[in-house]
């Protein structure tokens, strides 16, 4: 099957918008607990992790291609982000649908990273799809109950693999499981007599 070039949004606010809500399914496809602060304060997009253990994550995106690679910008208004702001940035290669999951103390002080995501030997290659580094620093298991998991017995877990690439694949991929976690017996609430 031929993949799929997405089309990019040309407004910046918009296209951040649908960046983030890539990254929130993505993060979720990989079994990480992610929950978004409310309002538009915070010095981060997102919190992975649960209760007692979480890490901050600033998400941006880039469509900026330079002769072999990608410019992303990564300050917060017209500066670089002071440090403490986030724990993580999360850079989106909208055309090549690849996410960097860089520390922040790496790019402290910079207002831009270029990303080279056809190199095997550039600075942030390491950080190429490393959402390992998320699960290490939030201290998530990496199990992640299936949707398949019994009602009445013990959860099932897996272990994550690599993601479907390509946005039908992961469409599938999502359609899929909550398919089955709606065919679960314990979400369906059992019918009383006074239903119709």
């Amino acid at each position: 099957m031929k993949q799929r070039k997405p089309k990019i949004i040309k407004d910046k606010k918009k296209r951040g918008e649908w960046a983030e809500s890539v990254f929130m399914a993505r993060a979720s496809e990989h079994g990480l607990p992610v929950s978004r602060p409310w309002g538009e304060m915070s010095s981060y997009d997102f919190v992975i992790g649960k209760t007692g253990r979480f890490v901050s994550v600033q998400v941006k995106s880039t469509i900026s291609k330079l002769k072999t690679g990608y410019v992303c910008t990564v300050r917060g208004g017209h500066k670089a982000y002071r440090a403490g702001s986030f724990d993580f940035l999360a850079a989106y290669v909208v055309c090549e649908d690849t996410w960097y999951l860089i520390p922040a103390a790496l790019i402290q002080g910079k207002e831009v990273v270029t990303l080279y995501p056809n190199s095997k030997t550039a600075k942030y290659e390491t950080y190429r799809e490393a959402w390992h580094l998320l699960r290490e620093a939030a201290a998530v298991s990496a199990d992640v109950q299936s949707a398949d998991a019994p009602a009445d017995g013990p959860p099932v877990t897996t272990h994550p693999t690599t993601h479907p690439t390509g946005a039908l694949a992961r469409f599938e991929s999502a359609a899929n499981y909550f398919k089955r976690y709606l065919e679960r017996s314990d979400v369906h609430p059992q019918k009383g007599n006074d239903e119709i």
